[in-house]
């Protein structure tokens, strides 16, 4: 029986149906590959709109994606269908970039009269960009960047090319990436504007001829021509073009120096930590390492004076040990005398060995005493009418439970239910009783912290972290329940301490223990340190001690 003939082809035009193309599409495609459906398909796609080809493309990509299967289709199959979907992506990209330049643009009220971002409920263009795609700002930001360097500028009323013409076609044609176009775009950028832009366009062709695997005057007979680098690659070809065409832009002109400005943000929440982002100038660096190397430096006893040795197999003579002693004695002496100075704390080398922490770790513990400290100065300025506080907000019965998570007001990643204790304890909280609908039912007016007069009182009984050999300063100190409020602990100065974070973070895991008998905080040591388990009184403010006369 013959087969029943198959309709012809119609050839699309701008007046064809979407919905029509689409099943002539599927008729054409029908055993091809994935790769080939994506030719044909953007072939089909030219005879139309661009909202109709966009339309046609994201329906035949939906159906290609449901083919997909990679993990069924052998080594060159899965290779081929690799290099197709990279270039409908780079394709993509483009089109992403050059729609969020000109959003930017409408939405830039230097330019417009009206900017489409606030008739749109947005602040600006990077924040419309975001809503309707749903991206991060961070991509958003690049894409526009991006976008600025290779569109078409508009002065007055005239129309100018790209910036950077060359990487603007190709990005155009979806013959180079992304990724390798702002690596070109960024370091040609960067170059100094005093240099001829016959140069700068060599350098542009040159670099995209090498990102896209093109043969042009620039590479011609030159080893590796015609062969396509990746981004990775290109940002090194760009370091070389720089070099070439500003040997002496490495080294920061007097200028540059006397201009630099300390900055630091933050970067994407990523590992539990949000990264920081920035740079200090040489001389916030050196105050920086001064404030860390004070804190750093070794505080612990260093080693007795050695005997003088005798020769092997006989014993000291008188005068050997003589001058033993007086060795050792010369050697307490000056170690006294730097006990007595503060730069020597005894038994700080045992603690050391208990401390795990890094130097880097250390170093971020004295600079969040440093903003701590900082935050409860009478000097620094109020926000909304009160001191700088962190917000923290839990629910009650996770907190009660030692389950679950909580949030910092501002901060989008959760924190410990650990952390939300530790901060709970030493900065208080306050008990907001919610209905089903959200509405406020109670709100406890008595919250659980020390104020600034205990913590006062506190700090002079103390005079610090009442942990032996801790050298935090007292203003960095927070206020500790001894009895934590959960179990019944009263906020009042018989039942605070005074601790460094570090040490109050760590308190119900280092294996140090402290309570407060009659006014008088004893602390004991973990087992390891001092296997007798004494409990043994706490340091005091050195105003406690009176001077002999």
């Amino acid at each position: 029986m013959e087969s029943e003939p198959v309709s012809p082809i119609i050839a699309p035009t701008t007046d064809t149906p979407v919905a029509a193309v689409m099943t002539q599409v599927s008729a054409l495609t029908a055993g091809l590959s994935t790769a080939e459906t994506l030719e044909v398909t953007t072939l089909m796609a030219a005879r139309f709109s661009t909202d109709d080809s966009l339309e046609l493309a994201a329906t035949v990509m939906a159906d290609a994606m449901g083919g997909l299967h990679a993990h069924l289709r052998s080594d060159d199959d899965l290779l081929a269908l690799l290099g197709s979907m990279e270039a409908v992506g780079r394709l993509t990209d483009a089109g992403r970039v050059a729609l969020a330049a000109d959003v930017e643009v409408r939405s830039d009220t230097r330019i417009q009269t009206v900017s489409l971002a606030r008739t749109r409920g947005s602040v600006t263009g990077t924040d419309l960009i975001t809503t309707l795609t749903r991206v991060s700002a961070r991509e958003a930001k690049c894409r526009v960047k991006l976008g600025e360097k290779t569109r078409v500028r508009q002065m007055g009323g005239s129309m100018l090319p790209p910036r950077y013409p060359v990487v603007a076609a190709a990005l155009t044609a979806g013959t180079i990436g992304v990724d390798a176009a702002e690596a070109i775009v960024a370091g040609l950028s960067d170059l100094p504007s005093s240099l001829a832009p016959a140069d700068v366009e060599v350098a542009e062709r040159g670099l995209v001829a090498a990102a896209t695997g093109a043969i042009t005057a620039e590479n011609e007979g030159l080893p590796n021509a015609g062969f396509a680098f990746s981004a990775d690659l290109i940002r090194g070809q760009m370091q070389q073009w720089k070099a070439l065409l500003d040997p002496d832009g490495t080294a920061p002109s007097e200028g540059t120096v006397l201009a630099a400005r300390s900055t630091l943000g933050f970067g994407t929440f990523r590992d539990g930590l949000y990264p920081l982002r920035g740079g200090v100038t040489p001389e916030l660096r050196g105050v920086m390492n001064g404030i860390f190397d004070t804190y750093l430096s070794a505080h612990s006893t260093p080693a007795h004076a050695q005997p003088v040795p005798a020769e092997p197999g006989r014993f000291p003579t008188a005068e050997e040990q003589v001058a033993t002693e007086a060795a050792q004695a010369e050697a307490d002496a000056e170690q006294q005398a730097r006990i007595d100075a503060g730069e020597v704390i005894p038994g700080a080398d045992q603690l050391d060995a208990l401390d795990t922490r890094t130097g880097g770790e250390k170093r971020a513990d004295i600079l969040r005493g440093l903003f701590d400290a900082a935050a409860r100065d009478a000097g620094t300025p109020q926000l909304g009418g009160a001191a700088p506080v962190v917000m923290v907000h839990v629910n009650a019965r996770d907190l009660l439970d030692s389950t679950g998570v909580g949030w910092v007001d501002g901060v989008e990643a959760p924190v410990s239910i650990a952390t939300v204790q530790h901060l709970v304890c030493a900065g208080g909280m306050q008990r907001i009783v919610f209905a089903e609908n959200g509405e406020i039912l109670h709100s406890d007016l008595k919250q659980r912290f020390f104020t600034r007069a205990q913590r006062r009182a506190i700090i002079a009984r103390d005079g610090g972290c009442v942990v032996f050999g801790c050298t935090s300063p007292p203003g960095w100190a927070e206020m500790h329940h001894v009895v934590p409020w959960y179990r019944g602990g009263k906020t009042n100065i018989n039942n605070g301490v005074a601790l460094c974070w570090y040490h109050h973070s760590t308190i119900d895991t280092s294996g140090w223990l402290i309570r407060i008998l009659d006014g008088a905080v004893q602390v004991k040591a973990p087992p390891w340190m001092a296997p007798s388990g004494d409990w043994i009184p706490a340091r005091k403010h050195r105003a406690h001690t009176t001077l002999g006369r």
